[in-house]
């Protein structure tokens, strides 16, 4: 199986290996976006989110050394990241808010109001979706990997992944009011 790495991945994590703190600045900045909707999603709250970064950044700098390209670096660092959140869920630092589907209701976004309320829509009703098909969804849709990277990652046949996100993307696809009714 080959990985893709992007070009100023490698080039960028072979320089923060050697002590360049520039180059992992520039892999915070690249990555950060990713990782903070990963945990937004998971727990709901800003906080937690911003928590899950600063702990994933900082296993990062202490482990860096130790990744050795096998994977592209967005892989393991989703990894990371799922790790953080289900230590700190584990721990009780955290805990997921809880959403009702039932409730919701979806508004196209006329202005930036509008835009707000859909955005939250939206993150609540990932956060509703069943823990494992939300993991797969963020390594696909936000992390971008490939299904098999993602099977690799989440320690689940390729099949498995695949299921995950099409029953993620169908869930949220319901509950958004674009599900079309019954097919």
């Amino acid at each position: 199986m080959t990985t893709t790495v992007r070009p100023d991945d490698s080039v960028l994590v072979a320089a923060a290996k050697n002590g360049d703190t520039a180059a992992f600045e520039a892999l915070v900045r690249a990555h950060s976006g990713p990782v903070y909707a990963h945990a937004l999603r998971f727990f709901g709250q800003t906080h937690a989110a911003e928590d899950v970064v600063q702990e994933v950044f900082i296993k990062v700098y202490r482990s860096i050394g130790s990744f050795d390209g096998t994977a592209a670096f967005s892989t393991w660092l989703y990894r990371i990241t799922r790790n953080v959140c289900l230590d700190m869920l584990r721990s009780g630092r955290r805990r997921p808010v809880p959403v009702d589907l039932v409730n919701m209701s979806f508004t196209a976004p006329d202005d930036p109001a509008a835009e707000a309320i859909t955005t939250a829509t939206v993150e609540h009703a990932m956060r509703a979706l069943a823990p494992e098909d939300r993991d797969a969804l963020s390594a696909i849709g936000l992390f971008g990997m490939s299904y098999a990277e993602a099977a690799t990652a989440l320690g689940v046949p390729e099949g498995t992944v695949k299921s995950r996100v099409f029953r993620a993307r169908k869930m949220l696809s319901t509950a958004l009011g674009a599900g079309g009714g019954d097919r």
